[in-house]
């Protein structure tokens, strides 16, 4: 099997929108961890993408902006929301790379039944907040349902300078062109296309999180070995296909 390269820029285009959306405000932490500690999570079909061995676990806090079906305007006030997500990362049998997560908290709870229902995504529906003082930023999350009810998580990153040559790492932890989930029996891949990410290195200040165990993963062994940020892109989603 040949695995698709992990591309900075998508090369797979989007001919038919099922959802639009922006991400703003971006951060991202991320562990790594052994293929076969996650190999049981995934869906039905993929098994563990690594690199140099390894695979990830990430903790990607940010705000959801203008959610709304094909390329639409966005939904009023129900597309705007903070999200939280716990992800990993998965391949299948095509070759095609992706994300698979664990949890998704967001701060709408409309859209958490409707991703529930279509996709069986794992969204949750949390009280959430950003705070912003210069280039530090902090970001709040408490679970209210499903549970755990009451897992929390509080990140602050202080901004750094941008990525003007970003490693593989960097590459295979953001330019993510698809996701993979297990809904209604089958295991799906949702694809997705944005502009390359305007990256910056960030330094983790603070990180109080109970969101990764509340996922089903042990404890992170340490800090994490990649902290990186965004100012955020436009994103398309196509429509699911089965795995094969």
């Amino acid at each position: 099997m040949d695995i698709e390269p992990v591309d900075a820029a998508p090369t797979r285009a989007i001919r038919w929108a099922l959802l639009r959306q922006r991400w703003h405000d971006l951060t991202f932490l991320h562990w790594a961890v052994a293929p076969e500690l996650v190999a049981p999570l995934l869906p039905a079909g993929t098994r563990p993408d690594t690199v140099d061995g390894q695979t990830y676990v990430g903790l990607i806090g940010f705000r959801m902006v203008g959610l709304g079906l094909g390329r639409g305007q966005g939904v009023p006030y129900f597309g705007t929301f903070w999200e939280t997500n716990v992800r990993l990362y998965s391949v299948d049998g095509t070759g095609r790379r992706a994300v698979v997560f664990r949890s998704l908290d967001a701060s709408r709870l409309v859209p958490v039944l409707v991703a529930q229902v279509a996709l069986r995504l794992p969204y949750k529906w949390s009280k959430m907040r950003l705070d912003r003082d210069g280039d530090r930023l902090t970001y709040r999350c408490r679970r209210r349902w499903p549970g755990p009810a009451g897992a929390t998580s509080r990140m602050v990153v202080r901004v750094g300078e941008p990525v003007t040559d970003p490693t593989p790492l960097d590459h295979f932890v953001t330019a993510r062109w698809g996701l993979h989930t297990r809904a209604h029996g089958r295991t799906l891949h949702l694809p997705n296309w944005h502009p390359q990410w305007p990256l910056h290195r960030a330094e983790l200040l603070h990180l109080d999180d109970e969101l990764v165990t509340a996922a089903g993963l042990p404890p992170m062994a340490g800090p994490p070995v990649s902290v990186l940020h965004s100012p955020g892109v436009p994103v398309v989603f196509g429509p699911p296909t089965a795995l094969r």
